[in-house]
């Protein structure tokens, strides 16, 4: 449902002067998600300024058309992954997406990440996507007694090879709200609990492997994943949960077969 909002429509939506490559001004129809789970999509009327981002339209939106407008955001720079959104259908961040490559006919949608829930407008609550993080054992488990010097990792060892391929996650949700399995198994761990898994796995230090394989495993750990990989192809930061999840399912199994499951 798209409504027009009765102070949307405005003449000129970005800076005086502001024109396209052309010298015309270029107007941009965009239709925001408003309300909660039972909200509705309100279009705004603005105008399309050169090298705007998706994050660029919300927050003057926001600050110019309509004060009422939620959404996240903080580093505006791709480092915090906060402002992730749903852009014309694909999960993104939406500081680092330009609104020229994602434009359609003028027109641009943004909504919440999709399997989290809604909060208001285009914030979503993050606590079940953490929690999930937690039921994957996904924090680091000391050895049982303090070590008596640093621990020397190899950066050449396989493990830590393997660590250093799914480490730079930052937990924005984007992955996990493009995953497939996760839009029907509301108890799907997820692909970056998933993936946090297995960089603690590879992780010589860790002592929780045990509890963690045994988290991990069954219908809402990694024997679900359906190897889609819409995780990798959305992944701002181009990293390859599949291939961890991967690396758990062998892992899993391996630790059946010993008896260790």
């Amino acid at each position: 449902m798209s409504v027009v909002h009765p102070v949307a429509t405005v003449a000129n939506g970005g800076a005086p002067g502001s024109t396209g490559g052309d010298g015309t001004n270029h107007k941009l129809d965009v239709s925001i998600w408003r309300g909660g789970k039972n909200g509705r999509f309100v279009s705004y009327g603005i105008t399309l300024r050169e090298s705007q981002t998706v994050l660029d339209v919300v927050t003057y939106i926001q600050r110019h058309v309509d004060s009422t407008l939620s959404y996240r955001f903080s580093c505006r720079v791709g480092m915090c992954g906060s402002c992730a959104m749903t852009v014309n259908g694909v999960s993104r961040w939406t500081c680092r997406t330009h609104v020229s490559e994602v434009v359609k006919d003028g027109r641009l949608e943004i909504a919440p990440l999709s399997g989290l829930e809604v909060v208001k407008d285009l914030s979503v609550d993050m606590t079940g996507f953490f929690e999930k993080w937690t039921r994957a054992k996904g924090a680091f488990v000391p050895g049982p007694g303090p070590s008596r010097d640093f621990a020397v990792v190899s950066p050449d060892s396989p493990q830590r090879r393997k660590v250093d391929a799914a480490i730079e996650c930052i937990g924005c949700g984007v992955c996990y709200a493009a995953c497939d399995v996760v839009s029907w198994n509301d108890d799907y761990l997820g692909p970056a609990a998933l993936n946090r898994a297995w960089t603690l796995y590879n992780d010589v230090r860790d002592a929780g492997n045990d509890k963690r394989l045994a988290a991990v495993a069954g219908n809402v750990g990694c024997l679900s994943c359906h190897s889609q990989q819409s995780c990798v192809k959305w992944c701002p930061k181009h990293l390859n949960p599949t291939a961890s999840i991967a690396g758990l399912k062998r892992a899993t199994v391996k630790a059946a077969l010993a008896g260790r499951l």
